[in-house]
C-alpha cells in the first residue's frame, strides 16, 4: 500500500471546518489561519483524490458526491484521532478511563445511580458516559470509539462481546385520567383504537416494539407523536389522552406510586433482554471488569 499518496489530517480538519461552519472564512477563523490557506488545503485534498470535493452553488461551497465520502471518512478519522489523544493522555497521567455508551432510556432512569455507584466503589477509576441510539453506539464500539455500552438490542459484530445484562418488558400504560384506568385487560382488537404517543422510530424500544406488532399482523399504530424522551412521554400521560408503549424500568416508579397504570394485553406480551457489550480489546480491562461487576452486583435493585 503507498501510505505516501494518503491526505494530510489537517487537509482533512480543515474539509470539515468547511462543511461544519459554513464557508472558507468561517473556517479560517475556527482554525486561526488565512483564508489561501484554507483554499490551498482543499485544493491539496483535491489533487489527493484526484476529484472535486467542493463546489460553488451561488455563494455557497457545496460537497460534490465524492466530497461527501470524503467529509464522511475525514469525521470518522478525525475522532478516532481524537479519542487515540485522549486515550495516551490517560496513560501518561495514569488514569484509567472507561468510555460508556448507553441508550437514551437507559441514560434517564438508569445510568445515574450506576455512576454514583461505582464512584463511590472504585475512586481511582474514572467513566467518560454518552448517551446515543443503539446503533450509533455499536459503530463506536466497532471503531474503537467506545469501551463498553449498555443496550437494549444485542450487536451483531464479530468485534463487540455481548452478555445478557437484565430481563425487561414493554407495557403498554395510561395516565390517571384515561378511560382505560383500572380497566384490567383489553383483548388485541383495542389497540387500533388508542391514540399512542411513542418514542422515535430510530429508538431501540420503537424497532422492538414495531417487530413485535409486525410478528401478530399489526402494521401501523395510530400515533399522535412521536417524543425522544420517556421522561416527557411519561409527563405528557398524565393528561389523560394518551396511552404509550414503555420500558418497565422506566415506569416502575410510576406504576408503584399509582401516577401510571399498566394495560394488560391479551396474548401479548413484549419481552426483552437488556445487553452489556464490548469491544475484544476491553477483555482484560480491569476497569471494565470493575463496571460489569458492579451492574451484576446492582442488577435486581436497578430493575425494581
Amino acid at each position: 500500500m503507498e501510505y505516501r499518496f494518503l491526505p494530510d489530517l489537517k487537509h482533512l480538519a480543515t474539509l470539515r471546518a468547511v462543511v461544519e461552519r459554513g464557508g472558507v472564512s468561517e473556517a479560517a477563523r475556527s482554525m486561526h489561519i488565512g483564508q489561501p490557506a484554507v483554499t490551498k488545503r482543499l485544493r491539496a485534498l483535491d489533487a489527493c483524490y484526484g476529484v472535486s470535493l467542493m463546489q460553488r452553488e451561488g455563494r455557497r461551497l457545496e460537497l460534490t458526491t465524492a466530497g461527501t465520502k470524503v467529509y464522511n471518512y475525514a469525521r470518522l478519522v478525525l475522532d478516532h484521532q481524537v479519542s487515540l489523544l485522549d486515550d495516551l493522555e490517560s496513560l501518561r497521567a495514569g488514569k484509567n478511563k472507561l468510555r460508556v455508551e448507553v441508550t437514551f432510556a437507559i441514560g434517564e432512569h438508569m445510568l445515574p445511580n450506576l455512576l454514583l455507584s461505582f464512584a463511590e466503589s472504585y475512586p481511582a477509576y474514572r467513566i467518560e458516559s454518552r448517551m446515543g441510539y443503539s446503533r450509533r453506539i455499536q459503530r463506536h464500539l466497532a471503531t474503537g470509539l467506545a469501551d463498553l455500552a449498555l443496550l437494549e438490542q444485542a450487536p451483531d459484530h464479530p468485534e463487540i462481546l455481548v452478555q445478557k445484562w437484565l430481563d425487561d418488558e414493554l407495557v403498554l400504560v395510561c395516565g390517571p385520567g384515561h378511560m382505560l384506568w383500572g380497566s384490567g385487560m383489553i383483548p388485541l382488537s383495542e389497540l387500533g383504537n388508542l391514540r399512542y404517543v411513542l418514542r422515535e422510530s430510530q429508538s431501540s424500544m420503537r424497532l422492538t416494539l414495531d417487530k413485535a406488532l409486525k410478528d401478530i399482523g399489526i402494521d401501523q399504530l395510530p400515533i399522535t407523536m412521536e417524543v425522544g424522551s420517556t421522561d416527557t412521554i411519561v409527563e405528557m400521560l398524565q393528561r389523560g389522552r394518551h396511552v404509550s408503549f414503555l420500558p418497565r424500568f422506566a415506569v416502575d416508579d410510576s406504576l408503584i406510586s399509582n401516577t401510571l397504570y399498566h394495560i394488560k394485553i391479551q396474548g401479548l406480551r413484549i419481552n426483552r433482554t437488556l445487553w452489556i457489550a464490548r469491544t475484544r480489546s476491553n477483555l482484560n480491562s480491569a476497569i471494565a471488569e470493575a463496571f460489569i461487576h458492579l451492574l451484576r452486583e446492582n442488577s435486581c435493585q436497578t430493575i425494581q
